[in-house]
């Protein structure tokens, strides 16, 4: 089995969950430094929320996975694999982050219409034109078009079906929680501290990816895909 961790990749985010069905998982951060291919903890591991319906395979950077649920559009799952960390978002016109940063605006939408050739892509209604994003349930600036809503204030890609196929699933994120535990449309959600953090540690020159799988699933891959071993679970 391939791994689909490149061996440029210096930086990871790894969650687990205890089963497909689960909305909760456990997020660990690691690095690799001097070269070396031996993954250590960088950062206090955190609680996080995922999707209401939990966890399926999606399409990233790893071999497609038979056993298991499959990721779709509107399924309310989280994509489980390996996955690129792709920009950083949020409401402010800048962060503090190593990720390249993209401000949104209330013109812009990420694009969750299956028929539409703009599909999985974060588009500005005034380039693309206002019918392009017509239908699309995701308003990157929820904070104005959601009554204050902070769940995009601060996030990052992750960038799943980067294909973009149609019903593949879509707007994938990495973002902030209304409330503690919330689950998500299929999202990975935090509290608001806990993201800083995180941005402010990932660097896009170190390649980071980010890895999503529930716990069963974690200790058959752990050695071919040459995962850390997470403290305190078995080696």
């Amino acid at each position: 089995m391939s791994v689909p961790i490149p061996d440029e990749t210096t930086q990871l985010v790894l969650v687990t969950s205890d089963g497909w069905d689960s909305t909760q998982g456990r997020l660990h951060t690691f690095e690799r430094v001097d070269g070396g291919s031996r993954w250590t903890a960088a950062q206090p591991a955190i609680d996080v929320s995922l999707g209401r319906s939990g966890s399926a395979w999606g399409t990233g950077l790893h071999p497609a996975q038979a056993d298991g649920p499959q990721k779709v559009e509107g399924d309310g799952r989280s994509p489980a694999g390996a996955f690129e960390i792709a920009q950083a978002f949020g409401y402010a016109p800048t962060t503090e982050t190593g990720l390249t940063y993209q401000a949104m605006q209330v013109s812009s939408y990420c694009i969750d219409v299956v028929a539409s050739p703009l599909y999985n892509q974060i588009v500005d209604a005034r380039e693309v034109g206002e019918a392009a994003v017509e239908g699309s349930t995701e308003p990157m600036r929820l904070d104005l078009h959601g009554n204050g809503d902070v769940r995009y204030r601060e996030g990052f890609v992750i960038r799943h079906n980067p294909g973009n196929t149609p019903r593949g699933g879509s707007c994938i994120f990495a973002h902030l929680w209304r409330k503690p535990g919330e689950p998500t449309a299929g999202c990975t959600a935090m509290a608001g501290p806990h993201m800083q953090h995180l941005l402010a540690w990932l660097r896009q020159d170190a390649r980071p990816v980010f890895v999503l799988l529930p716990e069963a699933e974690y200790q058959r891959l752990r050695t071919s895909w040459r995962l850390p071993t997470i403290e305190g679970k078995a080696r």
